[in-house]
Order: structure tokens, then sequence, then C-alpha cells
């Protein structure tokens, strides 16, 4: 579960970091034209690629939280079941 936990932190990075550029990006386009750099930013977050980074920032950050803290539960469990003695987990 750690490893899924780490492959979908991973995903939402490269999102963030395809956030990132294309803002940038953006900003240099628009800077080119003259649209102020506040402008640059308000049609940067109202686009789709931006909204559609964002979100998948969003679902990928929360599916690594779901799998960081189910592996929390199967440890945590492992440790209680060890400390009982018990053979299954």
């Amino acid at each position: 579960m750690l490893e899924q936990a780490r492959a979908m932190m991973r995903e939402a990075e490269n999102a963030l970091e395809t956030w990132k550029t294309g803002k940038e990006m953006n900003r240099l386009r628009c800077e080119r034209r003259g649209i102020a750099p506040t402008d640059a930013e308000i049609r940067w977050s109202a686009s789709t690629p931006a909204k559609n980074a964002i979100t998948n920032n969003n679902f990928y950050v929360s599916l690594a939280s779901m799998y960081f803290e189910a592996a929390a539960a199967n440890y945590s469990r492992a440790l209680y079941l060890r400390s009982r003695g018990t053979a299954r987990i």
C-alpha cells in the first residue's frame, strides 16, 4: 500500500508541476502581449488546462492519503496482533 501511495503522490506532483509550468508559460505569453500579471493569472486560473491540473492534483493527493491511512491502519493492526501473540494478520 505504501508503494501505491507513493505512486499517487508522484502523480499529484506531476499535476502540480503541469499547473506551475502552464502558469509560467501563460504569464510569459501575456507579458509579450502587454497583459498585466494579475490578468494573466486570472486567465490561467480560468483555463481548462489549469482546472484539469488542479483537479488531478486534488484527486491524487486524496488517493495517496487514503493509501497512507490504510497502510498505517494495517501496521497498527499488525502491531496489536503481535503484542497479543496472535500469529494471524
